[in-house]
């Protein structure tokens, strides 16, 4: 079995104008995201692996190279703070 990802329950990922950058809504308050960041969450759908992440985001960006450990580093923060969870 595949996990995927998805955002915990409560936790909602958007982009905020007043902010000018994504951001990770909760009950309790708001993460301001950096671009990086912003573009691996904006690939968390609840249907795709780690592995379709990674895929999708070396598609959209070729000229970064390999970012697997890059993204695997984020992912392991983002589960440590409980942004998100495998389904």
């Amino acid at each position: 079995m595949i996990s995927v990802l998805r955002f915990r329950r409560g936790f909602r990922f958007q982009w905020e104008p007043a902010q000018q950058c994504h951001v990770l809504l909760y009950p309790e308050g708001m993460v301001k995201l950096n671009d990086s960041a912003g573009a691996i969450l904006s690939e968390v759908d609840g249907q795709r692996s780690v592995a379709d992440l990674i895929s999708a985001l070396e598609q959209k960006f070729p000229e970064a190279g390999g970012l697997k450990d890059d993204v695997c580093e984020f992912l392991d923060h983002a589960f440590s703070q409980h942004w998100l969870e495998l389904s």
